[in-house]
């Protein structure tokens, strides 16, 4: 469903990405993985077309992403890291424009929307303006818009960001059921481990816009554990940050004793005529 082979994205000397090779099968969810200004982002612009690549080819169920853009896009929910809402609109004002932009039919645009109020559950919001929406609800609204038209793949940039612990659980659950349908490819960039753990089967870490791993959980596991009992966040730390460097950093800063006296202050200096 998603082919990506050699793909590079260049700002002048600086390789945002670079030579990003991979391929999600129909129906997978693949957890998107690695730390801020790892690429993640740029990588997911580049397939939704928002971005031009320097290199390299992509293909979105099999439509070429830089020759057939309104073809990929047809085919594609995406949902940014920040919602893409209009907050002078009402919930479900938003809701039938986007799905207008998406080609619902007049017809079922009504339906449409209540059906993705429904799964999102955004249903009591719906005519309230999103300006005097928390930002919970603001992300919901943002899901709410990636699956209208039901695409056959979303690419969702951390979408339980602002998100309560039960709504969390509720949009984990929603993007089980619709991979289930086998309806549904889904890129699901997070840094929250334990979701990725739960929903994703396959992972994909880059760091530096490089290809760190690309592996089922259990291949991980297999690969990387050596025989002990290691989580996916130890895992993956020790992918990101082989040496230990960054962590004996961190470690070092947070140790320092908050009981430490401070230095004795000095008597001031005696005036000499």
């Amino acid at each position: 469903m998603i082919e990506v082979k050699g793909l590079t994205k260049r700002y002048r000397d600086r390789a945002a990405i670079e030579e990003l090779s991979f391929e999600v099968k129909e129906g997978e969810i693949l957890g998107f993985l690695g730390p801020n200004g790892a690429g993640k982002t740029t990588t997911m612009r580049v397939l939704t077309g928002f971005l031009p690549a320097t290199s390299g080819s992509a293909r979105v169920a099999g439509f070429d992403v830089f020759e057939q853009p309104l073809e990929v896009k047809r085919r594609i929910g995406y949902l940014p890291e920040q919602p893409p809402v209009y907050t002078d609109m009402t919930v479900r004002a938003y809701l039938k424009f986007c799905s207008q932009i998406k080609g619902v039919p007049r017809k079922a645009v009504k339906g449409e929307v209540e059906r993705v109020a429904n799964l999102t559950r955004i249903t009591e919001v719906l005519d309230r303006v999103i300006a005097n929406l928390s930002k919970g609800f603001r992300q919901r609204v943002g899901l709410a818009q990636a699956i209208l038209n039901s695409p056959p793949v979303l690419i969702l940039d951390e979408p339980t960001v602002g998100l309560d612990p039960l709504q969390i659980i509720e949009v984990r659950e929603l993007i089980q059921s619709l991979s289930r349908t086998g309806k549904h490819t889904i890129i699901l960039s997070t840094h929250i481990l334990q979701e990725v753990t739960e929903i994703c089967r396959k992972v994909l870490v880059i760091n530096g816009g490089k290809l760190v791993e690309f592996a089922t959980i259990e291949e991980l596991r297999a690969r990387h554990a050596e025989g002990q009992a290691l989580s996916l966040e130890q895992i993956y730390l020790k992918l990101i940050d082989p040496t230990g460097s960054l962590r004996k950093r961190a470690q070092g800063a947070s140790a320092s004793p908050a009981s430490a006296e401070p230095p004795p202050s000095q008597p001031p200096a005696t005036a000499v005529n």
